[in-house]
């Protein structure tokens, strides 16, 4: 077994609360042959396997890192997923601002993930969910580690390789790939979609705007920026 079982029964027991010779006691084991298997230094059989499921109450395949729902359940295809937008009431709780932001970068995934599925490159729509999906880490795990009482453990990349700023490498790497991507659409000579204004407006009429409002306020933030280290004689 790989170190996501060892990471998994170590997690679920600090999760619960209990000692490693409690946890030991209940599971049937000795307190050092738990501590084997949380380390990764031995691999437990079938039945303990079947014993420690039951006690933290969650399916084999999390525990064995298949699968991060604890109840088992994969995600199939595209249909299977929770679509939050689809709610009646979708209004994030105590926080207009946080609505409308969610928005704005909703629908300009949206509409970037529908011209990439028409570019028709699998490569560029990997990259470009692993770059978004690494943005997400970043920003969820500064979250989590500003409450301060947390285990950070829960993590699989280490802290000081998070802080050592690994997260922000692997989104300029997505970044290459998504633009080497593009680029072999582009020498294969393979067409893009439509993509001007207009076009963009008449083929996604309810979600072109956030895109738009997106492009125009990073463009403006991204400008004072510049214009700030300019005067500071940072930038030439």
């Amino acid at each position: 077994m790989d170190s996501d079982f060892s990471r998994s029964l170590s997690l679920l027991r600090k999760e619960k609360g209990i000692s490693q010779r409690s946890a030991a006691k209940e599971l049937g084991i000795s307190q050092a042959l738990l501590s084997h298997y949380e380390n990764g230094i031995r691999e437990p059989g079938l039945a303990f396997v079947v014993r420690a499921c039951d006690f933290y109450g969650v399916s084999a395949d999390f525990l064995l890192g298949r699968t991060l729902s604890r109840d088992g359940t994969t995600i199939l295809d595209a249909d299977t997923l929770y679509d939050y937008s689809k709610e009646k009431d979708n209004i994030l709780r105590g926080s207009v601002m946080a609505t409308l932001s969610k928005k704005l970068l909703v629908n300009s995934i949206v509409v970037l993930f529908d011209l990439l599925g028409k570019v028709g490159s699998k490569a560029a729509i990997r990259s470009a969910s692993d770059y978004l999906s690494t943005a997400i880490y970043k920003l969820y795990r500064h979250l989590y580690r500003a409450d301060g009482t947390l285990n950070e453990d829960f993590f699989s990349v280490s802290t000081s390789h998070f802080l050592g700023g690994i997260p922000t490498v692997e989104m300029v790497i997505n970044e290459v790939e998504y633009t080497n991507a593009l680029n072999q659409q582009t020498k294969e000579k393979n067409p893009f979609p439509p993509m001007s204004n207009d076009a963009l407006m008449a083929a996604y009429p309810g979600t072109y705007q956030s895109l738009l409002q997106i492009i125009h306020s990073t463009g403006e933030r991204i400008k004072r920026h510049i214009d700030a280290r300019r005067e500071e004689g940072r930038l030439l």
